[in-house]
């Protein structure tokens, strides 16, 4: 599978997104609490290298 580049309807550049390496967030470990308004998540690590975010 390849990824290919399509074109911008109005030909105008998307804006790139802030991008975080989830080893990153996680320190030496393979969680992460990360907080949105009152509400804490959890940001995991698995073993076979996907991520889980759990509430």
């Amino acid at each position: 599978m390849s990824l290919q580049s399509v074109p911008h309807p109005t030909g105008a550049m998307p804006q790139q997104l802030p991008t975080h390496d989830a080893r990153d967030l996680t320190e030496t470990g393979s969680q992460a609490l990360i907080v949105l308004d009152d509400q804490t998540y959890t940001l995991r690590i698995t073993r076979a290298g996907k991520l889980i975010l759990t509430k």
